[in-house]
């Protein structure tokens, strides 16, 4: 017989990353906390796209789904679970997922791969080193949000101008510069280039380099999805995404879930 498979949750009467970060002025997240809440949702999505039996695309990953207990564990909630078979390296779908986390060929096409969630925690990741919401911040550099503003940074040298002030001097800077590299990594246009989660979590323990960002921020690739180049003449980065019209998205208006998933919650039952 096949394996089944069970999903056991735990409820949680807790916080979310985003309410924390963003909205919760009399808490300060210190470099630590962060740190390892970055490192938990990498080794969460690493569990999910090569670990587990079944290969799993969460398909909305941001900071309002990663929840926090009263110890800053962080546990991926809110799962719009899609599963890759085994024969497929994607599929073609839905659009089920947020303005500023969704990866341009998934946004745009439908194109869903491991990859998608890759490029949305490279998002959230810049999220947690600068303080900032994607979405919602809006650069006074003519930048359009918080991720236009990271790739110009790294070209120009200057990264560390999106660390988040609160943090003041006492931390890692060596391994905020990181962290801003790895993301900006994970939010490559081309699906191709962006590295796997487990990559992505060893390059954030040091136990491996950080590759160097190879690719124009204003080019993908797209023979992987058989595009049309010449849709790409112009910097292509947030420009389609918001001239998209809204009504040609689902945009994801459900409250946070109570119930997440990580790693450990996973558990295959096999029948005789």
């Amino acid at each position: 017989m096949g394996a089944n498979y069970c999903w056991f949750m735990s409820i949680w009467r807790t916080s979310s990353l985003a309410h924390v970060l963003f909205e919760k002025d009399d808490f300060k997240l210190d470099w630590a906390a962060r740190k390892k809440i970055c490192a938990d949702i990498a080794r969460g999505l690493a569990f999910l796209h090569e670990e587990s039996q079944l290969k799993i695309v969460h398909r909305d990953i941001k900071a309002t789904n990663v929840l926090l207990d009263k110890d800053l564990n962080a546990k991926i909630s809110d799962f719009g679970l899609a599963k890759l078979d085994e024969e497929k390296s994607h599929i073609t779908t839905r659009i089920a997922g947020t303005i500023g986390y969704m990866a341009p060929e998934y946004a745009l096409w439908g194109h869903l791969t491991d990859k998608a969630d890759v490029y949305s925690f490279g998002v959230v990741a810049l999220e947690i080193v600068s303080g900032k919401n994607n979405s919602k911040y809006r650069p006074a550099n003519n930048c359009v949000c918080l991720l236009d503003w990271a790739f110009i940074a790294q070209q120009n040298g200057s990264l560390n101008e999106l660390i988040d002030p609160r943090l003041g001097t006492d931390f890692n800077k060596e391994e905020a510069e990181r962290m801003m590299r790895v993301a900006l990594l994970c939010a490559n246009t081309s699906p191709s280039l962006r590295p796997t989660m487990l990559s992505v979590l060893e390059m954030l323990q040091g136990t491996i380099i950080v590759e160097e960002l190879n690719l124009d921020p204003g080019t993908i690739i797209v023979e992987e999805v058989n595009l049309d180049p010449g849709i790409y003449a112009e910097d292509i980065r947030f420009k389609l995404l918001r001239d998209q019209s809204p009504s040609s998205l689902l945009y994801d208006t459900r409250p946070v879930s109570s119930m997440s998933a990580f790693s450990q919650d996973l558990y295959s039952v096999n029948h005789g």
